[in-house]
């Protein structure tokens, strides 16, 4: 009798140690700091104004729509940095701290992004100017360690230039 993986679950996964969950729990109070510090420091530059608005600064995609096999140059760092608000996003979408080691390298893309799953509300989401690079993923974290899902990064088409 075949069993769904939700029922085998305590089958295939070993219990962890008291010093893993241990960790685990450190781990996840010292995530939970540090979003309340960063929103609290955003918050502070908000009512500063120090900041002026990044998503006027990002420049527009001339028309250009990137397909995939077409190859691409990721942006510097600079570049990149330029475009992105206080929230390290361009409308909407977050560069994350693992993306920063591809700025300045050649990849393929492998597909646009028209929709996707928001597994953080399980709904479908409409989204246009992204998409995802060949071979290039998420391996884990600096605050959650590593992992072995392989996500890829959403890519706006304001951070890479088109090839040729």
């Amino acid at each position: 009798m075949k069993k769904c993986q939700l029922q085998c679950l305590n089958e295939t996964s070993k219990l962890l140690g008291f010093f893993e969950v241990l960790w685990q729990s450190h781990r996840r109070l010292h995530r939970i700091l540090k979003r309340r510090v960063h929103y609290l420091k955003n918050l502070a530059a908000q009512l500063n104004k120090s900041f002026t608005s990044a998503e006027h600064a990002a420049k527009p995609v001339q028309g250009i729509r990137l397909q995939a096999g077409d190859r691409v140059r990721i942006k510097s760092k600079e570049e990149i940095q330029a475009t992105l608000n206080h929230w390290n996003q361009l409308k909407g979408c977050s560069f994350m701290d693992e993306m920063w080691p591809y700025c300045g390298t050649e990849q393929r893309i492998l597909k646009r992004v028209e929709k996707f799953l928001d597994e953080r509300d399980y709904l479908i989401k409409k989204c246009c100017g992204i998409v995802i690079l060949d071979g290039v993923f998420c391996e884990g974290t600096r605050d959650f360690g590593s992992c072995d899902r392989t996500c890829f990064f959403f890519w706006r088409e304001e951070w890479v230039e088109k090839i040729g």
